[in-house]
């Protein structure tokens, strides 16, 4: 036989050996779930590190909100709709979906006046598992560009000034990585069906 054939053999092999490693990974890997109210991420987003604190002044990092899946949302405590509409929502919603120790979490865009105090008072009115956490100016810009939130100061007359921000919820999994986005309008039946689709990677830490 030439080397001419054994090259060939030898070609054909390697080339059936990287496509039975490319075909077990895809395998090993969890479908992507197809959503009716956001977009399930093909790969789980790393968040960069930063530290806030909750509602009893305790630091918090990506690693403090690891071992349970969280719904994580933007907002402010003087905010007039938006904000306590969602965060109500959320909380419905937390209860009606078999998720187990999910977990909702308000981070402030206005760390001026959302002090953790604040912050505790305001988020105990949902009647949910609810998560507050607030921070300095720097941490609180950090932790945006983490997620990709754009968030705004807008003056107002007589002095006073409201924040402009993404109305958008990050459902994090168990190792605090954003595997899915939901964007307005939403809906507590619609976003409850998603995330029962989205139970087996929100529990899938390491996945």
């Amino acid at each position: 036989m030439t080397n001419r054939y054994w090259v060939s053999v030898v070609a054909v092999a390697l080339a059936a050996a990287v496509a039975g490693v490319y075909v077990a990974r895809n395998l090993s890997q969890p479908a992507v779930a197809s959503l009716e109210s956001g977009t399930s991420l093909p790969r789980p987003k790393v968040l960069a590190d930063f530290t806030l604190v909750d509602t009893q002044g305790a630091a918090t990092s990506p690693a403090s909100l690891r071992t349970h899946p969280t719904l994580v949302f933007f907002g402010f405590t003087h905010c007039p709709d938006v904000c306590p509409t969602t965060l109500a929502l959320l909380a419905s919603v937390q209860k009606q979906v078999a998720i187990p120790n999910l977990k909702v979490a308000l981070i402030s865009v206005d760390p001026e006046r959302d002090t953790p105090l604040q912050l505790g008072k305001y988020i105990s009115s949902f009647g949910g598992d609810l998560i507050g956490l607030t921070g300095t100016p720097p941490e609180i810009s950090k932790v945006t560009r983490s997620f990709g939130v754009a968030a705004a100061r807008v003056e107002l007359p007589g002095g006073d000034y409201t924040m402009d921000h993404s109305a958008t919820i990050f459902a994090l999994d168990s190792d605090a990585r954003i595997v899915a986005v939901f964007t307005p309008p939403f809906n507590a039946s619609t976003l409850s069906r998603d995330l029962a689709r989205l139970a087996p990677v929100l529990g899938n830490s390491r996945g």
